[in-house]
């Protein structure tokens, strides 16, 4: 039974999970996240990472509880010491396909783009994507694994990255404050300029913004002078 490793009554990431899986026949396990379900703009950003116990670094968590100095921080250390992959679906993507599935994708990349094959894979949420290796769902998986909470970390970092690149193409959204997600300011800067190509059309607020936009009537030209 596991041993519960409190912090606030909640589960500190550990390694039951990892331990359990390689109790059942498997030998190297990567944790799976994905970052960018909720916002209006930008990709869903997916990492998958094999993490070894003696060289994991201190402080792993669900990256939403820790601060930026802190998931900088990870990022490098998992970096230096783990295998990492990333898999991304783009707005695009996410528009045809919808969040759920373009996330599904996005980590199904993820594992493939990793440079060791693991033996099985832990999943944060309540549902794995098609995988033909053997992977398990856990709800709140980054706070419980800490090889998940290395992937949110990871999933996490690297979509603000992407975001801060995205606002220097369209700086008329401050993309890199809110990330994409529907702040008020977000969604008054939608309705002020409309959608720019990094906005995910099939989000409501996104196409009640580009409807309100294109309704506008357009600024009348100066009358000539006499």
């Amino acid at each position: 039974m596991r041993k519960m490793h409190k912090k606030n009554d909640k589960f500190t990431p550990d390694w039951y999970f990892e331990q359990l899986m390689q109790e059942g026949g498997e030998g190297l396990i990567a944790g799976v996240d994905e970052a960018g379900r909720g916002p209006l703009a930008g990709p869903v950003v997916a990492a998958a990472v094999i993490l070894v116990p003696g060289t994991c670094p201190d402080g792993l968590n669900d990256s939403k509880i820790l601060s930026h100095r802190q998931r900088e921080q990870l990022y490098t250390e998992i970096l230096t010491h783990g295998q990492i992959g990333i898999g991304l679906a783009e707005p695009e993507e996410i528009d045809r396909l919808n969040i759920l599935w373009a996330s599904m994708v996005a980590m199904q990349r993820a594992v493939a783009d990793l440079p060791l094959r693991p033996h099985g894979l832990l999943v944060d949420g309540n549902r794995c994507p098609e995988f033909d290796i053997p992977a398990r769902a856990i709800v709140r998986g980054d706070r419980k694994s800490l090889s998940i909470a290395a992937a949110s970390i990871v999933a996490k970092v690297t979509r603000d990255r992407l975001m801060g690149q995205a606002c220097v193409r369209f700086p008329h959204y401050n993309l890199s404050g809110h990330k994409g997600y529907p702040t008020k300011a977000h969604r008054e800067l939608l309705r002020t300029h409309g959608p720019c190509p990094v906005h995910r059309r099939s989000f409501a607020p996104v196409r009640d913004a580009w409807a309100h936009h294109r309704s506008r009537p357009a600024p009348l030209s100066n009358p000539p002078k006499d």
